[in-house]
């Protein structure tokens, strides 16, 4: 008679984070930060067109690293709960903290049912009328949140950026635009010369300052200039 396959609960769920954590690992570091001109979102990418920063809704920009497929089905998931809330009651009503939480649940049940976990982290930012008053979410394969302060890194160089932001001393929530770009940009690429696009940034701005609903704007990680795409 054979003797059935058992792993302790406790030893599963390591195996399983340690899974994502190494998946996650490999994919290349995105940073999200509030500056005085808005939320800038940069991302390592050397695909012209397999974007890991995306608009949500008005105020709501979204983040991500890990497996593309993974994170993108979760993205327009997220479009489609920020379209149907917003239609269904007020734009208002649509907020990071809400989709953030809907994300959490879909990622923890996955993690805890699922064959295998998500390989994917993600921010969901959302622009205040100051720095301060900006929300930056960070969701782990797991489900779990975490409130970020001004900013927030991703990747396996997570780690590596925060600690040349802090080094710089700099308070980012005071800086323009193009001295938060730059400033971002030599946190992730401290090897290439200023104003270099080595490694090609992926960049974008929820603007404080843009008229209407939308503040979503793509950028020009180079030439720091806002191409006006959507």
């Amino acid at each position: 008679m054979s003797v059935p396959f058992y792993v302790p609960p406790e030893q599963l769920m390591k195996d399983r984070a340690e899974f994502a954590r190494k998946g996650i690992a490999r994919g290349r570091s995105v940073l999200v930060l509030s500056c005085a001109d808005g939320i800038l979102l940069l991302a390592e990418n050397a695909s012209p067109s397999l974007r890991k920063i995306a608009e949500i809704y008005d105020r709501i920009g979204f983040a991500a690293v890990g497996k593309y497929n993974e994170f993108e089905g979760l993205r327009q998931a997220g479009v489609r709960y920020a379209d149907l809330r917003g239609y269904s009651y007020e734009r208002s009503d649509v907020t990071a903290r809400g989709l953030a939480n809907a994300y959490a649940q879909t990622l923890a049940g996955v993690f805890t049912n699922a064959q295998k976990p998500y390989e994917v982290e993600l921010v969901v930012a959302e622009l205040g009328e100051t720095p301060a008053e900006d929300g930056l979410f960070r969701i782990s394969y797991d489900g779990s949140i975490a409130d970020a302060h001004g900013r927030v890194a991703l990747g396996g160089g997570a780690e590596s950026i925060t600690a040349r932001l802090e080094a710089a001393g700099a308070d980012l929530s005071g800086l323009g635009l193009a001295d938060a770009l730059e400033a971002g940009r030599a946190a992730m690429l401290p090897d290439a010369p200023q104003g270099s696009g080595s490694g090609r940034l992926e960049a974008a701005l929820l603007d404080r300052h843009a008229s209407g609903h939308r503040t979503f704007r793509r950028l020009s990680a180079v030439g720091q200039k806002r191409t006006g795409q959507k």
